[in-house]
C-alpha cells in the first residue's frame, strides 16, 4: 500500500506541475501566450516596443526578429504577445482574417480619428470596405486618365523650363502631383492651382511631424494647447475645410456628373454625418497620395541608378505609344515591362513594410495555436526581401517579374499592397494607373540623372520614405 501512496502521491504532484506549466505557457502579465517562438520582453511595461526603436523602425526589428527565429515568430507589444510571420505559406494560411488590431496603429488615430474605416472591423468594416472598393475597379478608373494625364503634362511642363543644371526636388513634384491627382480625382476639382494644393501638402506635413513628436509626450493633441498641439489643430482644420467643400460641391452638383467618385460613395453610406465623412475621405485621401508620391519618387531614383532600365523602358514607351501620345485606358496592358519596373520599385523600396490582422478566434498557424485576439503582424518587408525567394534581394532587377521568372513563384510572395480578408490596399489599380501615366509622361520628354553626392537612405515608417529630398537633373530627349 505504501507504494501506492507514493505513486499516487507523485501523480498528483505531476499533474499539478503540468497545470503549472501549462499556465506559466498561457499566460505572461495576464496576457494569453503562444508557443510561437521568439523574444522575451524586455521591458514588463513596455515589451519589446523599445527594442523596436533601438533597432530603427518595426520593419528592420522584424527583419532582424526573422533572420533569428525564421518566418513565425513572437514579440511583445507592451503585454500583449505579438505573432509576426514573413512567407508565402503563412500568409496563406492567415489570407481570410479581415479584422485589424487598433492598438498596432493607434499613432496614427489623431489624423484618421476613430471613426475611420482604417479602425472599422467586423460588418461595418466589411460594409464600408464594399461599398467604397467599387470605385477602384480597373472598369471605373477610364474617368480618371483624362485629369491625371492633365496634372503630368503640368509636371512635365515644369520641366522644360529647368536649364541643364538646375537641381529638380524629385519628392517635392510627385507629391504634388499625387495631391492633385487624388483630391480632383477622388473628390471631385478641387485645387485650382499649385499654390492650394502646396499649401494642403505643407498641412499634411505638420500633421505627421506632430504626430510622430508627441508619441514621445503623450499629448492629447485633439485638446492640448501647447505649441505643438496647436500646430496640429490648425494643419487638422486645413485638412478639414478641404473635405468639407468637397462634400458640399459634391451634394450640390454630384447629380449633374456621370462620374461616381470616392467622395459620393463616402456620402451616400454616411449620409448626415460629417464626422465619419471626414473620417472615411481623410483615410482614402492619404493613402491615395502618401503611399503613390514615394511609389513615384523610389521609382525615378532607381532609374536614376540604372540607366539601362530606364533606356530599356523609354523604348518600350517608344514602341507602344511614340513620343507624344498619352497613355490610354486601350494602351495601359501593353506596357509589359513597365508594369515590371513598378513591381520591383515597389520590391526593392518595401514601400509598405507591414500590415497586421487580428482574429475573434482561436486558430493554427505555422503548427502553433495562435489565441483569440492576439495580433498577428504581416512583415511584408521581410517577405519582399527573403534570399530564399527573391536572388540577391537588394538588387534593383526588374526582370525578376518577367513571365518566364515568375513562373512556379507563390502569389504571396509579391504582396506590396497587402492581402486577404478584403482588406488589400483599396486604390493599388487606382495607384498603378497613376505611376504609369506619370512615368510615360516624363520618359517620352526626358532622361533621369541623380545630382551627384547625394546619400539616400530609407526611413521606414508605415510608408518608406527617404530620409531627405532626392535630387534629380532632366535632360530633354531629342
Amino acid at each position: 500500500m505504501g507504494w501506492l501512496v507514493v505513486a499516487v502521491g507523485v501523480s498528483i504532484v505531476l499533474v499539478f506541475l503540468s497545470l503549472v506549466s501549462r499556465i506559466l505557457q498561457l499566460f505572461n502579465n495576464g496576457t494569453p501566450r503562444s508557443t510561437v517562438p521568439g523574444m522575451e520582453p524586455s521591458d514588463n511595461q513596455q515589451g519589446n516596443l523599445n527594442d523596436i526603436e533601438k533597432a530603427g523602425s518595426l520593419h528592420q526589428f522584424l527583419m532582424a526578429l526573422h533572420k533569428e527565429f525564421g518566418p513565425i515568430a513572437s514579440f511583445w507589444w507592451g503585454k500583449q504577445q505579438t505573432v509576426s510571420i514573413a512567407s508565402p505559406e503563412l500568409f496563406k494560411q492567415h489570407h481570410h482574417i479581415f479584422d485589424r488590431p487598433v492598438e498596432q496603429f493607434r499613432l496614427f488615430e489623431p489624423v484618421f480619428t476613430r471613426h475611420a474605416v482604417q479602425y472599422a472591423n467586423g460588418s461595418d468594416g466589411k460594409q464600408r470596405r464594399q461599398a467604397y472598393d467599387k470605385v477602384f475597379k480597373y472598369s471605373m478608373l477610364d474617368i480618371y486618365y483624362d485629369k491625371l494625364q492633365m496634372f503630368a503634362n503640368e509636371v512635365v511642363s515644369t520641366w522644360e523650363k529647368a536649364e541643364a543644371d538646375d537641381h529638380i526636388p524629385i519628392g517635392e513634384h510627385m507629391f504634388l502631383y499625387t495631391v492633385k491627382a487624388a483630391v480632383n480625382g477622388l473628390f471631385g476639382d478641387m485645387f485650382k492651382d499649385d499654390k492650394e494644393a502646396l499649401a494642403f501638402t505643407h498641412s499634411y506635413d505638420v500633421l505627421w511631424d506632430v504626430v510622430y513628436k508627441s508619441s514621445r509626450v503623450h499629448l492629447d493633441l485633439t485638446t492640448d494647447d501647447s505649441p505643438l498641439a496647436q500646430d496640429f489643430q490648425k494643419a487638422m482644420a486645413t485638412m478639414k475645410d478641404t473635405i468639407a467643400r468637397a462634400v458640399k460641391e459634391r451634394e450640390r452638383h454630384g447629380a449633374e456628373s456621370r462620374d461616381f467618385l470616392l467622395i459620393d460613395a463616402i456620402i451616400a453610406h454616411h449620409p448626415d454625418d460629417e464626422e465619419q465623412q471626414f473620417a472615411d475621405a481623410i483615410n482614402y485621401l492619404i493613402g491615395g497620395f502618401h503611399t503613390s508620391g514615394n511609389f513615384l519618387m523610389w521609382c525615378i531614383y532607381y532609374l536614376c541608378l540604372h540607366e539601362e532600365c530606364q533606356e530599356r523602358l523609354y523604348q518600350e514607351i517608344v514602341d507602344v505609344l511614340g513620343t507624344t501620345e498619352p497613355l490610354t485606358p486601350q494602351s495601359f496592358g501593353n506596357f509589359k515591362y513597365l508594369r515590371q519596373v513598378l513591381d520591383e520599385t515597389l520590391r526593392c523600396s518595401v514601400v509598405a513594410p507591414w500590415a497586421a490582422r487580428y482574429s475573434d478566434e482561436d486558430m493554427q498557424l505555422g503548427g502553433h495555436n495562435i489565441f483569440a485576439g492576439t495580433p498577428v503582424i504581416h512583415a511584408l518587408g521581410v517577405a519582399l526581401m527573403d534570399e530564399h525567394i527573391w536572388q540577391n534581394p537588394t538588387a534593383f532587377d526588374p526582370d525578376r517579374f518577367s513571365e518566364e521568372r515568375s513562373k512556379g513563384r507563390p502569389t504571396l510572395a509579391f504582396p506590396p499592397f497587402g492581402f486577404g480578408g478584403g482588406r488589400q490596399c483599396p486604390g493599388y489599380r487606382w495607384a498603378y494607373v497613376m505611376a504609369s501615366i506619370m512615368m510615360v509622361s516624363a520618359l517620352q520628354k526626358f532622361r533621369f540623372m541623380l545630382v551627384p553626392g547625394q546619400d539616400v537612405k530609407p526611413v521606414y515608417g508605415f510608408v518608406t520614405r527617404p530620409e531627405e529630398e532626392i535630387w534629380i537633373k532632366v535632360a530633354k530627349r531629342a
